[in-house]
């Protein structure tokens, strides 16, 4: 069944954009982008002998871009439906 046929069905239509989820998803790949380009360029020895030799700021970014793609991924597979006022 298509998201089309879906809507009609359930008399509504997806929120989109202002989704929560979308709003945390897109913060939290932000954040992940940021500590991931941090991890590869700003990182220094220093940082790393603090960390026990684990660049936390890489690994911190990777794991909040798939958190993030799970919270997109959860908004395209579960959409909310608004519903729809008919006049």
């Amino acid at each position: 069944m298509s998201m089309e046929q879906e809507a009609a069905r359930s008399g509504g239509r997806r929120a989109g954009v202002f989704d929560i989820r979308a709003v945390i998803g897109l913060l939290l790949g932000i954040y992940g982008a940021v500590l991931t380009v941090t991890g590869l360029v700003g990182t220094s020895e220093q940082d790393l002998a603090k960390a026990g030799d684990v660049n936390l700021n890489l690994w911190t970014g990777i794991a909040l871009i798939a958190a993030s793609a799970v919270f997109f991924a959860w908004v395209r597979l579960r959409p909310i439906r608004v519903p729809t006022e008919e006049e």
